[in-house]
């Protein structure tokens, strides 16, 4: 069986060693490359070992420009100022990108838009091919509903996540944002703290928890008259957000230049696609 030879950025954080732990126990993948932050303690380590996977014989490294021509595809799930360096690095090189990383502000999605006219990128807020299902067919549910159930996209953390509300949460908005025919922007209620009066009717509101070490939890309320409609992922464990982007990594090789997410891997953008409300 032919590898595919991947490489892993932030290798050290908690996605990243899920990453190595998952390449090293998948058939068809081999870990070629392993990216730590520039100047760790950690550089010069065996990644498997690091990660509690075993020997891989693959040395950590900082330099992703050196190793990126032995790579068939790279995962990057590290913070937006690393994502964005690397993206470039890949532009130079004609690498595919799986992007996981989140927080990226409108600036810098554009960016990663012009990427993908270069070389194949994909972009998703999160890999659990659960929360990918639920983002086709939440879109189709809330217009069934209409529009008199509020909505309200409730998420938890673990205490060290740094963008709030989720990226997750988010892209859960966007679906219901499209179920109604609006933009997100429009209607997103971000922070109810010193507004006075009822709740605006329409809006889609979010609360975020942060706590310990949860893993990732999201609930969308379909609150109407007499009934609530919750649907809800928990995550276990970092696991399923690594073998998404496993998946999300063999789809991608082979592909032209493109933009593409989750909904394409899972072949779910038939579903996504609703007429909008009259």
């Amino acid at each position: 069986m032919e590898q595919l030879r991947v490489g892993v950025t932030a290798v050290a954080g908690r996605m990243g060693r899920s990453l190595v732990q998952a390449i090293a126990a998948s058939a068809g993948l081999t870990l070629t490359a392993a990216i730590g932050r520039p100047g760790a303690p950690y550089l010069g380590q065996d990644a498997g070992q690091w990660a509690g996977a075993g020997t891989l014989g693959v040395a950590i490294s900082e330099d992703l420009a050196v190793v990126l021509p032995s790579l068939d595809v790279l995962i990057e799930f590290g913070p937006v100022a690393a994502a964005l360096d690397h993206g470039a690095a890949c532009i130079e090189q004609g690498t595919p990108l799986v992007l996981g990383s989140t927080g990226f502000a409108a600036a810098e999605m554009e960016m990663v838009e012009g990427w993908a006219q270069r070389i194949p990128v994909l972009v998703a807020p999160n890999m659990s091919v659960g929360v990918n299902v639920l983002l086709a067919f939440l879109p189709r549910i809330v217009a069934a509903l209409g529009p008199d159930y509020d909505v309200e996209i409730v998420e938890a953390h673990h205490r060290h996540k740094r963008d709030a509300p989720s990226g997750t949460a988010l892209a859960l908005g966007k679906a219901v944002a499209a179920g109604r025919g609006v933009d997100l922007r429009d209607v997103a209620c971000l922070d109810r703290n010193g507004v006075p009066g009822p709740r605006v009717e329409g809006s889609i509101g979010f609360a975020t928890l942060r706590a310990a070490d949860v893993v990732g939890e999201h609930t969308v309320w379909l609150a109407g008259t007499g009934e609530r409609l919750e649907l809800t992922h928990r995550a276990a464990s970092r696991l399923n957000f690594a073998l998404g982007a496993l998946r999300a990594a063999r789809w991608l090789h082979g592909r032209p230049a493109g933009l593409y997410d989750m909904q394409d891997v899972l072949g779910l953008k038939a579903f996504a696609e609703i007429e909008s409300p009259r």
